[in-house]
């Protein structure tokens, strides 16, 4: 729930209440803030929320419980002490390893607690080689955890392992991208306006950009080599 005391807004999670691992995780990064009623809906089912330790001071600002707090700390304005204190009891997970971004070890955690899904806000928007490391690394994780990636105009997640079928129903004239990480070949799909026949998408050349559903009912896509996100897009 929200409550308002003046022009602040704070954000009370009730996730405790929903049982661990039936719902996805929340991991909040440290990218472009999504709007207070996104938040609040993924906070609603979240069992357990991850805040990556640049978007902490942000997290504290809205008055966010938080579950575990990830990352190396460094530059860190608030002592962790007063973070304990704030929000007993947390987790806090010191993860200096510079091979992996904190995002990716946020989620390697999650899947060491066989968590079955997350969902992941505040990781698009302000850096854009952020941003990009972000979405495409998505598609590392689709055979260990089912990962969206959320923010006010868009959902993203990589297609399911093999044999690398999607269908779900959507409205008429719902925007939906195609984006190869590298090529993707074989792709066939079903309602969509622009249908693809056993074609390939490749990054930097061509891509499945603003492509649409093109009427109410299920859509399907497939494909039999490479990886491949779907983005659900509105304006």
């Amino acid at each position: 729930m929200i409550f308002c005391f003046g022009p602040v807004f704070l954000i009370m999670s009730s996730h405790h209440i929903v049982r661990e691992k039936q719902e996805p995780a929340l991991i909040i990064a440290n990218g472009e803030a999504c709007s207070m009623d996104l938040l609040e809906q993924l906070l609603e089912w979240s069992p357990l929320v991850i805040v990556l330790d640049g978007a902490v001071e942000r997290v504290l600002d809205l008055g966010i419980k938080i579950d575990v707090l990830f990352g190396d700390f460094d530059g860190l304005s608030i002592p962790l002490d007063e973070i304990k204190r704030r929000q007993y009891p947390i987790e806090i997970i010191h993860a200096p390893d510079q091979e992996k971004t904190d995002l990716e070890k946020a989620i390697d955690y999650l899947i060491s607690r066989e968590f079955p899904a997350v969902n992941i806000v505040w990781a698009t928007g302000r850096r854009a080689d952020h941003t990009l490391a972000n979405i495409t690394n998505l598609v590392k994780y689709r055979e260990q955890i089912q990962v969206k990636m959320i923010d006010d105009y868009s959902v993203i997640f990589p297609l399911s392992p093999l044999p690398n079928v999607f269908s779900k129903w959507y409205k008429a004239e719902t925007p939906i991208s195609l984006i190869p990480v590298g090529v993707a070949e074989g792709i066939e799909t079903d309602n969509l306006t622009y249908p693809l026949y056993g074609e390939s998408l490749t990054l930097g050349a061509r891509i499945g950009n603003s492509n649409s559903v093109e009427k109410d009912g299920i859509i399907t896509i497939k494909y039999k080599k490479g990886e491949m996100l779907i983005m659900e897009c509105r304006d």
